[in-house]
């Protein structure tokens, strides 16, 4: 069935290419071949051409959603005001705007929106505004927080300190008008030094731009 579907494709790409000639066999302006699960063709008109087959027939509804709806807002699961009362950290050094998902004593997910007017910008660098490195682990660090000031693993907002980083890789560069989505997971907790390991990941879009491993030290040590 597959050869009979590509010489059928071939010989109707044939005939629409010929200047003149109109095809006079397609009884309607969709083409689908039984039994074949890869192929599904979409017939439409154009001005300039009196037919023409498109593989991606999902594409056309895509196209007519206006892009500004096209793509659902991230959930909230913890906003920037219950974020603040769990972190310590306040302007300019607060790095986490929202959760959008969260398992006390586990992982969780915040965003920040990599905006030009954070303050580290005007320096780093001028011409072309990058978030700096350090900045992305602070922030990875922040949501590390959110995830060890939980009863669950004891922390203490009163001591709660970064205490080391180890296999850290920048990917690509993160600059303004980005969101900054980072995932957190507790790896390691020895609650009688109270120190954690977490792996930290950090993404714009699709893509990993930042990743490492992290210590927290909580309590009195």
């Amino acid at each position: 069935m597959a050869v009979a579907s590509n010489s059928l494709v071939s010989f109707i790409h044939g005939s629409l290419s010929q200047p003149g000639r109109t095809s006079h066999f397609l009884p309607s302006p969709s083409l689908s071949f039984p039994g074949s699960r890869s192929l599904s063709l979409k017939l439409t008109r154009r001005s300039n051409s009196p037919l023409l087959c498109s593989l991606d027939a999902t594409n056309a509804t895509d196209k007519d959603t206006p892009i500004e709806t096209r793509f659902p807002a991230y959930p909230t699961v913890m906003d920037i005001n219950q974020i603040r009362e769990i972190l310590p950290h306040r302007f300019p050094f607060l790095l986490v705007d929202r959760v959008i998902e969260y398992n006390p004593g586990v992982s969780a997910v915040g965003i920040k929106n990599v905006t030009i007017n954070d303050n580290f910008f005007p320096g780093h660098f001028p011409e072309r505004p990058i978030m700096p490195g350090v900045l992305m682990v602070e922030a990875m660090a922040q949501v590390g927080g959110l995830v060890m000031l939980q009863p669950e693993v004891g922390g203490s907002r009163e001591n709660f300190f970064f205490a080391g980083v180890d296999k850290v890789r920048f990917r690509k560069p993160v600059i303004a008008g980005d969101t900054l989505v980072m995932r957190v997971t507790l790896i390691t907790l020895q609650k009688r030094f109270g120190i954690a390991k977490m792996e930290g990941k950090a993404y714009v879009g699709t893509d990993l731009v930042c990743e490492g491993e992290f210590l927290m030290a909580t309590g009195s040590t």
